[in-house]
């Protein structure tokens, strides 16, 4: 029952948060405390002296920034909100689960967990000054608007990592304690997954939107770019002997987070890119399992 229940976290998860919208939505104050401790959880397993910056990595990083910034302004001009959804799932930072994932597809996880370190730290940098270029607050002054988001997202994406460098630094039998339960993160994850499936299904209802036009565009935007971000990050690590971890950490992104911060800071439409972005990027990792069993 533990591993039927484990295999298919992703749909339960979601069906469950979609069916109990009404009062699951009203927990979206929970999310922020989850993410942070997801993180928390995962930069404790990372040793700062392991830490080595790869070529690689900024390739990578360099993809993310600037053509987070691109796509939005060369969809502009055809559909704002499809921009900033096209935005959002380039620039979300790679997921926790990313590191499990190249593992059990015989990557180097080290590098995957070092580009996870770098991604979070450049995206808390950069999506302050991003999500205040789409002039979703035109009220606000540019700088204000960039430092309203950069006191939300900088803490939520930074303090975990300065934290559990002091907890690994001055408490390593807390961290033992913390890394005892493996599985937590998963939970933490299902938990989190639940809650913003329900506010984004109950955005939608609330807002009852007759553009079907901008949620099919969000869908097809979400699914081409995640199909993108794996091939070009495979291509970049097969140039280094490592597509499967490149590709991982490109493509796989902590759509938790995305969600979130399109709730938070953007149109609120924009989530159902991130949300479908959960689909397509599970859907190609099966696949990818399934062939890396198959030899």
């Amino acid at each position: 029952m533990l591993r039927f229940l484990k295999d298919w976290m992703l749909p339960i998860a979601m069906i469950t948060g979609a069916l109990n919208q009404s009062w699951i939505s009203r927990l979206s104050f929970i999310t922020p405390y989850l993410i942070f401790v997801m993180l928390l959880l995962t930069f404790c397993k990372i040793s700062i002296k392991e830490i080595r910056f790869h070529p690689a990595h900024l390739r990578l990083l360099i993809i993310q920034l600037a053509g987070s910034i691109g796509v939005y302004f060369a969809i502009l001009p055809f559909d704002p909100v499809a921009a900033q959804g096209a935005m959002l799932c380039m620039i979300t930072p790679t997921a926790t689960a990313a590191a499990v994932i190249t593992g059990m597809l015989g990557g180097n996880v080290g590098f995957l967990t070092a580009y996870l370190l770098f991604c979070n730290v450049a995206v808390a940098i950069a999506a302050p000054v991003y999500f205040s270029l789409t002039g979703v607050n035109p009220e606000m002054p540019f700088l204000v608007s960039v430092f309203y988001i950069c006191r939300k997202v900088f803490p939520l994406l930074i303090l975990p990592l300065l934290l559990a460098h002091l907890i690994n630094l001055l408490t390593p039998n807390v961290r033992r304690v913390m890394l005892a339960a493996p599985q937590l993160t998963f939970y933490l994850w299902a938990a989190a997954l639940t809650i913003v499936t329900g506010v984004t299904v109950n955005k939608l209802v609330e807002n009852r939107s007759e553009d079907y036009g901008t949620e099919i565009r969000l869908l097809v935007v979400s699914l081409v770019l995640c199909c993108l971000q794996f091939f070009w990050g495979r291509r970049i690590g097969r140039r280094y002997g490592d597509p499967v971890s490149a590709g991982q950490g490109l493509g796989q992104k902590n759509t938790i987070l995305a969600i979130w911060m399109a709730q938070s800071y953007l149109n609120p439409l924009t989530a159902l890119a991130p949300a479908g972005y959960i689909l397509w990027q599970n859907i190609i990792n099966s696949w990818q399992l399934y062939k890396f069993r198959a030899k």
